[in-house]
């Protein structure tokens, strides 16, 4: 059995506006009021399917596949955590430690992601909303405080191959940080993902 694990993918964050992925649906107390007869009706905020809305002061446009890439790759680092777990376990720190090295290099990849698509995304086009915007921006902190956390994990144990001495303390902090990530990651997919998806309304 997986030491750690996520929730199994499902359509919870696909077609949140109420159909399918990426589509906007539009109520008709969001139009205006139509012009005069001689002249089509003016529907302002509607925007066709390829004109996807842009974070203010950026170039930061919204991707309905973003939420889905980004839960992939959550459990795409729990299965590399579990094979680290299962190497130390088998006293193979040389395929633990390259692992570990694999996974620092996927998760500094997910962070990029992340922080620049979903976070400032969301904190700029929320900076009017206090109560949305507070919400983001602790989220925000949060992340970036359990990314440096993480971070000293793998520089503390960047020469476990050469130093099988740190198993034991390796697989308590691994534990330990694999419940943090675990924690965060499905808080994460619960309350920001379907604020993301709602947010090309």
């Amino acid at each position: 059995m997986p030491l750690f694990k996520l929730p199994p993918l499902d359509n919870r964050n696909e077609g949140a506006t109420g159909g399918a992925a990426g589509r906007v649906e539009f109520r008709e107390s969001d139009r205006r009021a139509a012009s005069p007869p001689e002249a089509p009706p003016i529907i302002p905020h509607e925007r066709r399917s390829h004109e996807r809305r842009v974070a203010p002061g950026t170039h930061i446009r919204y991707d309905p596949e973003l939420t889905k890439q980004l839960s992939k790759e959550h459990r795409a680092l729990f299965e590399l955590l579990d094979k680290i777990n299962h190497a130390v376990e088998w006293r193979d720190m040389v395929t633990a430690s390259r692992r570990l090295e694999a996974f620092r290099t996927a998760f500094q990849s997910h962070l990029l992601t992340e922080n620049v698509r979903l976070y400032v995304y969301l904190e700029r086009l929320f900076a009017d909303d206090p109560a949305s915007h507070s919400l983001i921006r602790d989220f925000h902190r949060e992340m970036d405080e359990l990314g440096r956390t993480v971070l000293k994990f793998f520089t503390k144990y960047e020469g476990l191959a050469k130093q099988p001495e740190l198993a034991a303390s390796f697989s308590r902090d691994l534990a330990a940080a694999g419940k943090a990530l675990t924690n965060r990651i499905e808080r994460e997919e619960k309350m920001l993902y379907p604020l993301y998806s709602r947010s090309n309304q």
